[in-house]
């Protein structure tokens, strides 16, 4: 069974209703993304950071899967399948998918601020300000933030190394060291780029589909299956 390899960002959740903060100045959801979204806006404003990301949580628990979440499930009737994504949403989970790495962590998870090896399942809850982990440090988002190491980084980069076909779908790859997991694919790897906008990309065995990722989808399928 062929490998495929996604490469997902949030362009694939945009369509579900999920903001995203390269679209709006460097704004997310009126926040500048570096107070919320670094690891030197958590020392500073612990209390703003988990606000943001209880709000997060309570929009995740409000949104579907769409249709680029759901086929791409949906190729793990013909294909071994493994999304690597740049998201913090569990939309690939609901939509079907079995095999996923998230680079940047999982909204859906709090971990110690200490040891970050000690992930616990919150579910779509607040975590309250003061809230403990069970070893008496402040519970934190499980979000790796600006400014912080990507742990799965390696694993991933084996995992596009492996992949028969590589899907690049709703990312502009912008953001390292996630961007740079493409030099990793094979050098006559077919790559399919999904996204409505412009991408900037070095490789000549990439196929452009300039289409959002609903509809890019769409079209991979009836190419695939």
């Amino acid at each position: 069974m062929k490998k495929i390899v996604a490469l997902t960002g949030a362009g694939i959740s945009a369509e579900s209703g999920i903001s995203t903060f390269r679209d709006s100045g460097g704004l997310w959801e009126q926040y500048d993304v570096m107070e919320v979204a670094s690891i030197d806006g958590w020392r500073k404003n612990p209390q703003l950071v988990q606000r943001f990301y209880n709000e997060r949580r309570k929009q995740l628990a409000e949104v579907e899967p769409n249709d680029a979440h759901r086929i791409l499930a949906e190729l793990e009737k013909h294909y071994d399948v493994t999304v690597v994504t740049q998201n913090v949403d569990n939309l690939h989970e609901r939509a079907g998918s079995k095999k996923i790495v998230h680079l940047h962590g999982e909204l859906t998870k709090a971990r110690s601020s200490v040891d970050p090896n000690l992930i616990v399942d919150i579910g779509y809850r607040a975590i309250e300000l003061d809230e403990r982990a069970t070893d008496g440090s402040i519970l934190r988002p499980h979000i790796v933030w600006f400014g912080e190491a990507v742990p799965l980084i390696e694993t991933a980069a084996n995992i596009v190394a492996d992949a028969d076909i590589l899907l690049i779908i709703g990312t502009s790859l912008n953001v390292y060291p996630a961007a740079g997991l493409v030099g990793y694919a094979g050098r006559n790897t077919p790559i399919y780029l999904i996204d409505p906008n412009e991408v900037a990309h070095t490789k000549s065995n990439i196929t452009v589909i300039r289409e959002k990722a609903t509809d890019g989808m769409k079209k991979l399928k009836e190419m695939f299956m």
